[in-house]
């Protein structure tokens, strides 16, 4: 008879070896299903997959795949989280520590992150040395900027933020438009948001019309945002289900450019291979009645090949800039630019060689005064994506350089935008916001103050002037005045980045010189210090300018008596109650009656021209003294020299009124 406590053992011995068998093949299918996901882009769904394989049974491949998930999703402390444990693990690749740094370095741990980067450097041979100090750097330059920090006041936008993604804010008609994935916003025919890539499954099945499994959240849509109004969707049919991205409007309102996803009737793709859907531009006129046009493709789509977004139309129309991963390119994205011809149509995709790198180049932008902006991760900067300026100068770019802290943090910073010289919008996923990504407003330079300070004096003597009208005009015509005090001072506030030209009035004195004055490139509060110097005006003596001298027996005025009286009229406008008397004379040649009107035609045309630079008729007299005031004893019947005779032939000028 058989021992039944040893059937008992065998019973329970299969069992376990069962259950042991059951757990190993359950856990290799969550492991293959998480790895699906992952391919797919699918990182929210492949994270939770990856976590339950793990806690199966830990493995250098589910390790590392966490680690990815949490960095591709932006969650910085879990990826240094999972990259530390990655880097400990026994086979780890290279690229674990260049990871573990730049997770490091997302969350401010800078020293930290330049140990993985020598870590990185040494284990990866291929690492060149412009590379490895171009992360070093990174490191040590974010710890001066945050402690030397830019004057900027920089606030979360929280009327337009919510939990969700929300960034690329721009201006349309007084009101915000922005991207967002956000949820439960009713509106009719919406359709739910997302983010930039797609793919097909290995059955070649479209992705979820519903939920963006990359992040778990809605499709990305454009949502308008008036004062204190609720945020709704954007009121236009951009034609797809999927993604619709950040948006440009040209500066009348009326033509707009955005990116989308969308899945095309027929895409080149092979069953078993997972195919990415690319990002394109689209744009979209606006139509007589208010509504938007139908979308039209941008010229150098190309779904199969490549991706092009982030569009920046310019002022006028006739530029667009955008972003791509286009063969032939420097980097991960670069920047583009291609001009309108005479036709209307799109010339050629140059790319901006001054501006892009090996790294990734985002959300190209114009302020007024032409200075160029730009996110990337491919210069020195606090970490991820920094916001850099460049001026442009003629046909080329001055050297990109970095905005700084406040502006630029150890995360993503992007979509920059001025809304005027101080005032803008830019969107951040650092911490501390309400959601992943949000919009922030921010001012520059809040406390500068430039003011200027002086003293009008006589340039003769160096005495103060009082009552001085000090003037100081911008390039474009526009000007501010003020009169000195009792002891010649004056004051003015200036403008950030302005030219200025600065002269002084006064009744019987004229402005000695022009001088010029500026704050451009002032970093600092400044007060500068420049005085205005008049000279005095001899009133009720005669003023003798270099004479104006005529030909023989004419009266019209030459080249150099035009200087002369050039002269006389700008001291007319700077001297509002001054009156004057032209006093013409002849010499002794030719009868004493023909001289007499002689020089009283000479003195009429000296008036007329002065009257003709715009000086009141009534200030300026005109009169003849024929040859009765000689200046020499060439009169009737003497022998002399031409010159002699030349400095008889003359206009006088004396103030006759103040």
């Amino acid at each position: 008879m058989k021992n039944p406590e040893l059937k008992k053992i065998k019973i329970l011995f299969l069992f376990l070896l069962f259950m042991a068998t059951s757990v190993k093949v359950n856990a290799q299918y969550v492991l293959l299903k998480a790895d699906e996901e992952y391919k797919l882009f699918n990182y929210s769904t492949a994270i939770k997959l990856y976590t339950e394989a793990y806690q199966r049974k830990a493995s250098l491949h589910t390790i590392e795949r966490l680690a990815d998930c949490y960095r591709l999703t932006k969650d910085y402390p879990q990826a240094e989280s999972w990259y530390a444990i990655l880097t400990k693990t026994k086979g780890a690749k290279p690229d674990a520590f260049f990871y573990y740094g730049e997770a490091l370095r997302n969350n401010s741990k800078y020293s930290e992150a330049k140990i993985q980067y020598e870590k990185y450097a040494e284990l990866k041979k291929s690492v060149g040395v412009n590379q490895k100090n171009l992360l070093l750097l990174s490191c040590d330059s974010a710890l001066i900027w945050m402690k030397k920090p830019k004057p900027i006041v920089l606030n979360n936008e929280k009327g337009v933020n919510s939990i969700a993604e929300d960034w690329g804010s721009v201006i349309y008609q007084n009101s915000i438009v922005f991207t967002s994935d956000r949820i439960n916003i009713k509106v009719e025919d919406e359709v739910k948001k997302g983010k930039p890539f797609l793919k097909f499954d290995d059955s070649n099945k479209a992705p979820s019309k519903k939920t963006y499994a990359w992040t778990g959240n809605n499709y990305l849509r454009l949502y308008l945002k008036k004062d204190a109004d609720t945020a709704t969707l954007f009121p236009f049919n951009a034609g797809s289900e999927y993604h619709i991205g950040a948006a440009s409007f040209a500066k009348d309102g009326k033509e707009m450019y955005f990116t989308l996803t969308r899945i095309p009737n027929l895409i080149e793709r092979e069953k078993g291979i997972p195919k990415t859907v690319k990002v394109e531009i689209y744009s979209s006129r606006k139509k007589d009645d208010g509504s938007w046009g139908p979308v039209s493709p941008f010229k150098y789509n190309n779904l199969n090949l490549y991706s092009v977004g982030d569009p920046y139309i310019s002022r006028d129309g006739n530029s667009l800039y955008f972003v791509s991963d286009m063969p032939g390119g420097r980097g991960k994205t670069d920047i583009y630019v291609c001009h309108k011809n005479q036709v209307g149509e799109w010339g050629q995709a140059m790319s901006m060689e001054d501006i892009n790198t090996e790294g990734a180049e985002r959300n190209p932008f114009f302020d007024e005064d032409n200075n160029f902006y730009f996110s990337t991760d491919g210069r020195v900067g606090m970490g991820g994506l920094d916001v850099f300026k460049a001026p442009k100068n003629g046909n080329n770019f001055d050297p990109p350089k970095n905005m700084g802290y406040p502006l630029n943090s150890p995360q993503d910073d992007f979509a920059f935008m001025l809304r005027n010289k101080k005032e803008g919008f830019i969107s951040s996923d650092r911490l501390g916001g309400r959601g992943s990504d949000d919009i922030y407003n921010f001012v520059l330079n809040p406390n500068l103050n430039f003011k200027l300070e002086g003293i009008a004096l006589n340039i003769k003597t160096g005495l103060p002037l009082s009552e001085v009208i000090v003037s100081l005009s911008k390039e474009d015509g526009t000007a501010l005045s003020v009169q000195t005090d009792k002891n010649g001072n004056y004051k003015f506030d200036l403008e950030e980045n302005t030219v200025y030209n600065l002269n002084g009035v006064k009744t019987g004195f004229h402005n000695a010189e022009t001088s010029q004055v500026t704050s451009v490139g002032l970093k600092e509060s400044t007060v500068l210090k420049k005085n205005v110097y008049l000279d005095i005006i001899n009133l009720f003596k005669e003023v003798r300018l270099e004479n104006i001298y005529y030909d023989l027996d004419k009266s019209n005025i030459r080249a150099d008596a035009a200087i002369e009286l050039d002269k006389v009229a700008r001291i007319l406008k700077e001297n509002p109650t001054i009156w004057i008397e032209l006093g013409s004379h002849t010499d002794s040649r030719a009868s004493d009656s023909y001289n007499l009107k002689l020089s009283q035609a000479r003195a009429d045309a000296a008036v007329n021209y002065i009257i003709n630079k715009g000086i009141d008729k009534y200030r300026i007299k005109a009169k003849g003294y024929g040859e009765t005031r000689l200046l020499n004893d060439c009169s009737n019947g003497k022998d002399c020299t031409e010159d002699q005779h030349q400095l008889n032939r003359r206009t006088e000028i004396t103030v006759i009124k103040q």
